[in-house]
């Protein structure tokens, strides 16, 4: 059974990486990951706010209040010490400190950087087109600064992510991840204040980007990774039916603990084997929107059938 893949230029013994999460603040939730067997890790994020770059807030949580030189100290550690390819993250809102620090980063010896560049798009006097331009111009600064590749962590409430991808495999990007998810406030009815909110994802919610890699396979030149609500290895074979490259984990591991990457690859190998694929190549997007006879599915004409659906029980 060979669970080789191929992502942003690197060869990963499968398609299992450990996605950008409390796990990897120290080396010790790594190593149980690499020891279980999770092809690669993405370090926590490096935010903005932490670089003095304009963007200095108090509501930092505390469990990422790590300074600039702790985090790339931990992140020279964890590249010499886990075994597995290392990608550093970047979490910014401005295009200031974005090259600087993705320099930084590089040296640590990471095999690749991941830019999350979160925003809210709150102010009704900024376009849709200034906030693409603003994404292109970050990854653009970013790639000619730095030797190593680089993936963009999206959101997806861009207004036409198809045109918004195809402009990033043009710009240079080595591979997208969808999506990144946000984390939204709720009301406290008792005290009257703004409440921060963290609900681990579910696996439901892999149905948006599901949808999204299957459409997009076989357009880019780039790589694709999944990142949300990967609890099983059903999940993991789903997205790679779509078209993964790889497959980002984190909220399984942080209820699981982190040797359940080796849970992940075992159902993974487990369905393959069933199924009678022998590699992760087979299998990769071979339920894409380019491989399935009746492609509409993936647009207007599931929506049109899940409505006729639901009305007839």
């Amino acid at each position: 059974m060979n669970l080789k893949t191929t992502y942003m230029g690197l060869e990963l013994k499968n398609p299992i990486i450990v996605a950008s999460s409390p796990i990897s603040q120290n080396l010790d939730g790594l190593r149980r990951a690499a020891d279980a067997g999770a092809a690669a890790a993405v370090m926590f994020s490096l935010f903005a706010e932490q670089l003095g770059t304009g963007a200095e807030t108090p509501y930092l949580p505390d469990v990422y209040a790590c300074a600039p030189d702790d985090y790339l100290n931990l992140t020279r550690k964890a590249v010499e010490q886990t075994g597995i390819p290392i990608l550093g993250s970047l979490n910014g809102v401005t295009n200031e400190g974005w090259v600087e620090y993705a320099k930084e980063i590089e040296q640590t010896g990471v095999a690749g950087l991941e830019l999350n560049i979160y925003h809210v798009a709150a102010n009704p006097e900024e376009t849709g087109t200034d906030i693409e331009r603003r994404h292109l111009e970050i990854l653009k600064a970013v790639k000619s600064a730095v030797q190593i590749p680089v993936a963009m962590k999206l959101s997806p409430y861009f207004s036409s992510l198809g045109n918004m991808a195809r402009q990033f495999d043009t710009a240079g990007a080595d591979a997208l991840v969808l999506f990144n998810r946000f984390y939204q406030p709720d009301f406290d009815l008792e005290a009257m204040e703004i409440e921060a909110t963290l609900d681990l994802s579910t696996a439901a919610e892999i149905r948006l980007p599901l949808r999204w890699i299957a459409m997009l396979h076989g357009k880019l030149k780039i790589s694709l990774a999944a990142s949300i609500g990967v609890q099983t290895g059903a999940e993991i074979v789903k997205y790679l039916l779509a078209g993964s490259d790889a497959v980002q984990v984190a909220s399984a591991l942080l209820k699981n603990g982190p040797e359940y990457a080796g849970t992940l690859i075992s159902e993974l190998t487990q369905w393959m084997e069933i199924k009678e694929y022998d590699s992760v190549e087979q299998l990769k997007g071979a339920m894409s929107q380019r491989a399935t006879p009746d492609s509409n599915e993936f647009e207007r004409a599931n929506y049109i059938k899940v409505l006729e659906a639901y009305k007839r029980k």
